[in-house]
């Protein structure tokens, strides 16, 4: 599922390169049971993993952090991917964040010599995170076979949320020469009504029937069949432990 990513060798991060101030940087998923998600991810992207702090491991792809698989603390807690943020001020970022009608779901964390996390939620109860560097960057690579490529947000009020995250993160969605990997969409374009607004983190594959075998064949399922997006053909699935996530072929 990884192949041809000399190709992408421009859209790589240099290691070191700090992300600007929301920019999505990292990913990371809350399971159940990491070595079950190692086994999934590994064969369907060509991840390896090492140890990284607490319960946590790092996904590599040639040798460049792409994700993290970390274990749930709390069973009742969902089984999802958190899409992360770029910041140099979570506090000051949490405080924007609360100023704009948004919530704090965790206030920021320092992990660590890595950086410092924190969750947030947006004014529809959308739950994403932030990241402000330290010894950690971000992806080490992204936007090709195996990597993170796009955070779609669901919601009911593209407007609303354009007005919230354009505040937040202007230059990253809006400024001059930006290229965002974050857009907006109607929860009801591919999810029903009643699903609650949500980030879906995407990963590029080269050949999306494949990748939709493989999914299932490692016990995945499809929730959406592909569907055509202005950013590229796109199919919803679920790991063999039920958390979400996007795969994308451009």
């Amino acid at each position: 599922m990884a192949e041809n990513r000399a190709s992408a060798n421009e859209e790589t991060q240099e290691v070191g390169e700090a992300y600007g101030e929301g920019v999505p940087c990292w990913v990371d998923a809350q399971l159940p049971d990491v070595e079950a998600g190692k086994r999934f991810y590994g064969e369907l992207f060509g991840w390896t993993f090492e140890e990284a702090y607490g319960s946590s491991v790092w996904a590599r792809l040639d040798g460049e952090p792409v994700a993290a698989l970390a274990h749930k603390t709390d069973g009742r807690m969902p089984t999802v991917w958190t899409v992360y943020f770029a910041t140099p001020d979570a506090e000051a970022l949490t405080r924007r964040i609360t100023a704009a009608g948004g919530q704090v779901v965790m206030a920021p964390t320092a992990l660590d010599d890595l950086g410092t996390a924190a969750l947030a939620a947006d004014p529809e109860g959308a739950v994403f995170g932030l990241w402000q560097p330290g010894g950690h960057q971000g992806f080490g690579r992204r936007r090709e076979p195996g990597t993170f490529v796009w955070a779609q947000l669901y919601t009911r009020d593209t407007a609303a949320a354009n007005t919230f995250y354009g505040g937040l993160f202007h230059e990253a969605l809006f400024g001059s020469g930006a290229e965002p990997d974050f857009g907006r969409a109607e929860v009801t374009e591919v999810f029903p009504a009643e699903m609650p607004p949500h980030f879906l983190a995407h990963f590029r594959v080269t050949d999306l029937d494949d990748a939709l075998g493989a999914v299932q064949r490692l016990g995945g399922r499809v929730q959406a069949s592909p569907f055509e997006t202005s950013y590229g053909q796109v199919a919803v699935v679920t790991d063999n432990q039920g958390a979400s996530f996007a795969l994308l072929h451009r």
